[in-house]
């Protein structure tokens, strides 16, 4: 009778969890934003998708240590009519520095490299060419992987597929077919941070170096399948063999040419995954610093990781740490987030371009789950997606709506980050639409008039415009406002060449 009872009790337990789970997805897929309590109205996970542009979007939620739930939605590729499943992959972008992190550390703790010496010690196919700027330094793998080591290029556009690729070692000096410039010091190592998606690339060089295997191949046997990961690769282009599970890269709901960008940035940039397999690398991090689980490293230098942001970035709510990454490549925007302690975390993985979508996402799990100390705040409404069709129809309609929101409800909009109509702006530049786009950025301007960047996404503007004076002038106001740009240092000596030879 006992026996009964104790079964019947486990039987009712389990179903609660299960009812609790059922409950917890509906909430999130029928009321997305039930966690804020400025919203009057009810929002569905595919509303706002819609509302981002948001082809597809797949998630993994962990509790306690293990995958509550995950889901996709949506479609992997539109023209083919193809829907997301929780297998189709998605390239990870930046997170894919998270893993390769791993794979570094492991050869630190083998003894093959050492965290605080002279990344040239390790080079042998290239070496960094140092010169009066990094001050006699030396830059470390400790300095690379915490974006310290004083470097240039945040990150990369990735190639069409069809087009000549290049080498690391022509990567790192900008030679082409490159098409992102030198990785080279633009201050001392160990001074600050500054993030280095180009510092990133030179640890896949010094893992191929030091392991003599093609990084992929390392990682995959080392890192990847350890994990179980086993969907996963950095394979760049990826095998044919996975082309029916990749998905198709889209900016604000336009298909990227060729489906997607290849990165042979392959530790900086060149993953793909899904959130399960993503959720797997969570976990083990979390066991690893917990002290119970040591797959790939141990819970000394997960401790380690983690505390000097070796390939993640640590949030401190109040006490309560996670640690998680973003990533951001053509087409494709993904984040994911683990607590140190009690075993929550999050990855979502998606086919678009805006990173809001992901923000509500990962706040409706927070609250969902009740996560401890994490800060769950209403979030102000997109201007630039609230004009954006307007804009698309007539340009003055569009730019007149705005003005007139931010008179009668400045505060349910988000009028206060310049990347809104900048955003905008390049979207309408990328669809040939230049003098909309202008108008755009002289709006832009006039709200952030001390601001460098805003002059100089409207000098690319008029120099695609040809207007030549004018993009020179934005161009010397937005080194004037941010002597470090070294993009419109660069326009400035072009133009100034270009105008040159005309006369």
């Amino acid at each position: 009778m006992k026996k009964l009872n104790l079964l019947l009790l486990l039987s009712l337990s389990l179903n609660i969890f299960a009812q609790s789970v059922k409950d917890k997805i509906k909430s999130f897929e029928n009321n997305l934003l039930s966690w804020d309590t400025s919203k009057n109205k009810k929002w569905t996970l595919k509303e706002r998708m819609a509302f981002y542009n948001m082809n597809a979007v797949s998630i993994a939620v962990i509790k306690d240590y293990k995958v509550e739930w995950s889901k996709a939605y949506g479609f992997a590729d539109v023209g083919e009519n193809r829907p997301a499943t929780t297998q189709t992959l998605f390239q990870a972008a930046s997170v894919s520095k998270s893993i390769n992190s791993l794979g570094i550390l492991k050869l630190v703790e083998q003894g093959k490299l050492d965290l605080d010496h002279d990344i040239n010690n390790y080079l042998k196919t290239w070496k960094f060419p140092y010169d009066s700027v990094s001050k006699g330094k030396k830059i470390s793998i400790a300095n690379l992987l915490s974006h310290k080591a004083g470097l240039s290029v945040h990150g990369f556009g990735g190639y069409q597929k069809g087009k000549d690729l290049p080498t690391v070692i022509q990567i790192l000096n900008g030679q082409k077919p490159a098409n992102s410039p030198a990785v080279r010091s633009v201050f001392e190592p160990d001074l600050k941070f500054q993030y280095s998606g180009g510092g990133t690339t030179i640890t896949q060089l010094i893992l191929e170096n030091t392991t003599g295997e093609k990084y992929e191949d390392f990682m995959g046997k080392n890192v990847l399948v350890p994990l179980g990961m086993n969907e996963s690769s950095y394979s760049q282009p990826p095998s044919q063999d996975k082309k029916e599970l990749l998905a198709t890269a889209y900016n604000d709901g336009k298909e990227v040419e060729g489906k997607y960008h290849i990165y042979p940035e392959k530790a900086a940039a060149g993953l793909w995954t899904n959130p399960n397999d993503l959720a797997k690398y969570i976990i083990e991090t979390q066991l690893s610093l917990a002290g119970k689980s040591n797959k790939i490293l141990s819970k000394e230098m997960s401790v380690k990781r983690v505390e000097n942001n070796y390939g993640v970035f640590l949030n401190d709510f109040k006490g309560t740490k996670y640690f998680g990454h973003s990533g951001g490549n053509e087409g494709f925007v993904c984040y994911y987030i683990g607590s140190v302690e009690d075993g929550n975390g999050l990855a979502v993985m998606t086919n678009g371009n805006n990173f809001k979508l992901i923000d509500e996402i990962l706040l409706s799990i927070a609250s969902l789950n009740h996560w401890k100390d994490y800060p769950i705040e209403p979030q102000k409404e997109s201007i630039r997606l609230t004009i954006r069709k307007e804009c698309l129809k007539n340009i003055d309609k569009g730019i007149a709506l705005y003005k007139n929101l931010k008179k009668t409800k400045p505060d349910d909009y988000n009028f206060s980050n310049e990347n809104e109509l900048n955003d905008l702006g390049y979207e309408l530049l990328r669809d040939h639409k230049t003098d909309s786009a202008i108008k755009i950025f002289n709006l832009n301007v006039d709200e952030f008039p001390n601001s460098g960047n805003v002059y100089d996404s409207r000098g690319e503007a008029y120099f695609n415009k040809k207007e030549y004076s004018l993009s020179k002038s934005d161009y010397e106001k937005s080194l004037k406002l941010d002597p470090s740009n070294n993009n419109a240092k660069e326009m400035i000596l072009k133009i100034n060449q270009m105008l040159s030879a005309k006369n």
